[in-house]
């Protein structure tokens, strides 16, 4: 999923200002360049993350789900005519605009909280998967990040 934001920002123009990836759902906070359509990136994100995630999930002989998990993601496609047979990622997103500073703010404190809200861990900055440290800390996250001040 890092890879995937990371492509995103180096080939689209995509600037990640937060993010929290969960076990089946992804939060962001994102804009992009002069140029590029915000749409469009998160086209070009599930498409890049969905490839490489059947890929994965085809390699692994140890993944013990393989079979299910390929046949679970191929039926989700053939429901779908925009597909080409395989379907990873819900087709609508919820964007939420944070039209002013308190709302941005809101947004930050709930995509970070999101995990000890989940019960995966007891502090936010210790979540792996989260923008939370580099905010908390200052320290260079595994993707790059634009910071809201």
């Amino acid at each position: 999923m890092t890879d995937s934001l990371k492509y995103c920002h180096k080939n689209k123009g995509l600037q990640i200002h937060a993010y929290c990836i969960m076990t089946s759902h992804v939060h962001l906070i994102l804009s992009t360049e002069e140029g590029n359509a915000l749409s469009d990136v998160i086209r070009d994100f599930k498409s890049f993350t969905s490839t490489k995630l059947k890929s994965c999930i085809k390699e692994n002989s140890d993944e013990s789900r393989r079979e299910w998990l390929i046949w679970m993601f191929e039926r989700a496609g053939k429901k779908n005519k925009r597909n080409s047979g395989f379907q990873l990622w819900q087709q609508h997103n919820h964007p939420i605009e944070p039209s002013n500073n308190t709302l941005m703010d809101q947004r930050l404190t709930y995509i970070h909280n999101n995990p000890v809200e989940a019960g995966f861990v007891d502090e936010p900055q210790t979540c792996a998967w989260s923008s939370c440290r580099s905010y908390e800390t200052g320290v260079e996250d595994i993707v790059p990040l634009y910071y809201i001040q």
